[in-house]
């Protein structure tokens, strides 16, 4: 598949997910690039035969191969074009070999765009074409919103660390980028990293870089996230997840406001605002003993707490109607009044990203987008969500009470990785295949 557009550089991308190759090719449209897209090594290699590319990005793992093949056909045919690839769960020897194949740079999964954005303009020289300040918006007039806004309006004058607390979907990076965009660093980057989806041997190299010759296949120097962010924002998403020992630097490195690269043995001064979130309880880690209180200390100097959608229900109908205009790209849509009813008193565990993932279902499946209907939507009914939450002592049907326990750690590890499917399946410690499969059965939308 090819979006082709007059004048546009072009790039080739190889995977074999579904949905990483839709937010990889959405995310590529709007820096007004062209994709091709190729599912398999062997349909790549055709793509590269027959027509010029300005960029390849590869998975490592494909149904006919490793993406290593990809790497090496390039290299092997002297084709002029940069290919990065796309390691398998931030595998540090995918990564080191694809470099010694002759790949410039690479990608950990799940994918950080604003790394994709950084790695892409970096091989093109081309201008990011990134969303205008006024996309970035909180809906809804509840009290709860009023509030919120209000709140990040007086945040963003100040530039004092902020940690924004609420549950999976609740808009805590929007949040944080509004705080970003309203200040005096918006011109500057802001750099978003999901602390929970880097692996533990990559996290020093990750945020402070590393130095050429640092370890096998360090073959130039590579900024982290510390430098890409300098003079603007740091977004610490999930900073609960951090492990104790990345703690420790990470402290020294905001008390400091110095960074040291792998490998080097100077320091490096760098200038920026930090912003964490989290979904957990933080207060009640540090008393466990799972987070440093003095890190915390650094981290929460000021609290910004995001409502969870279902205390905002005079809001629902708004935000939906915002978000379906969105997916629908321009093309009519519309709700129904029983599927407005029915999203006005569901429970949303999932918060806004649910909703959104509800209202591109309906969309989906309507017969008429201009007319979808509560039936569109396939809400979990409020019984089988009693169902779910059922007395550990209820056990049987003995199926029944598996399929729940199942359901439950699958929605878990979905909200832990922002419903990366990919990343879930890695947490649970199954294949990709396994998950689709698992969510199929058990209808997880």
């Amino acid at each position: 598949m090819s979006r082709r557009l007059r004048g546009q550089p072009k790039i080739l991308v190889v995977d074999d997910e579904p949905d990483l190759l839709e937010l990889l090719e959405l995310t590529l449209s709007r820096m007004g690039l062209d994709t091709t897209r190729a599912e398999s090594v062997a349909e790549a290699i055709r793509y590269l035969d027959r027509e010029p590319f300005d960029l390849c990005l590869t998975d490592m793992r494909m149904p006919d191969g490793e993406g290593l093949r990809v790497v090496e056909h390039i290299t092997a045919k002297a084709l002029d074009v940069p290919v990065a690839v796309i390691t398998a769960h931030g595998s540090a020897e995918n990564a080191v070999a694809a470099l010694k194949a002759g790949a410039f740079d690479y990608l950990a999964k799940p994918v950080a765009l604003e790394q994709l954005r950084a790695l892409v303009k970096q091989a093109l020289k081309v201008p990011d074409k990134q969303q205008s300040p006024a996309s970035y918006q909180l809906l809804g007039e509840s009290p709860a919103m009023q509030q919120v806004r209000g709140l990040i309006e007086r945040l963003a004058k100040s530039q004092a660390p902020v940690f924004i607390n609420g549950e999976s979907g609740s808009g805590k990076e929007l949040a944080a980028r509004m705080i970003h965009l309203g200040g005096p660093r918006s011109e500057l980057p802001f750099i978003a990293v999901n602390c929970g989806a880097i692996p533990e041997n990559l996290m020093e190299s990750e945020f402070f870089g590393y130095k050429k010759g640092a370890f096998t296949g360090a073959e130039t120097d590579r900024d982290g996230f510390f430098q890409a962010a300098n003079g603007g924002t740091l977004f610490l998403d999930e900073v609960a997840d951090l492990p104790l020992a990345m703690q420790v630097k990470l402290l020294r490195a905001i008390q400091e406001k110095k960074v040291r690269k792998v490998g080097a043995t100077q320091e490096e001064p760098v200038d920026v605002r930090i912003i964490s979130a989290t979904h957990k309880k933080l207060a009640a880690l540090v008393e466990n003993g799972e987070f440093r209180q003095d890190l915390y200390y650094r981290l929460h100097v000021i609290e910004l707490p995001m409502p969870p959608l279902r205390e905002m229900g005079e809001d629902i109908p708004l935000i939906a109607r915002a978000i379906l205009t969105r997916l629908a790209r321009g093309q009519a849509a519309g709700l129904e009044p029983d599927a407005v009813a029915a999203l006005s008193i569901y429970p949303f565990p999932g918060n806004v990203r649910e909703l959104e993932n509800i209202l591109e279902r309906g969309l989906s499946l309507a017969a008429d987008p201009t007319h979808i209907s509560a039936e569109d939507l396939h809400l979990t009914p409020p019984a089988e969500e009693a169902d779910v939450a059922m007395p550990p002592g209820e056990k049987w049907p003995l199926q029944d009470y598996l399929d729940r326990v199942e359901r439950q750690a699958i929605n878990e590890a979905l909200e832990k990785t922002r419903f990366n499917r990919t990343a879930a399946a890695k947490l649970l410690g199954i294949t990709f295949r396994a998950m689709r499969y698992r969510m199929e059965r058990l209808g997880i939308k």
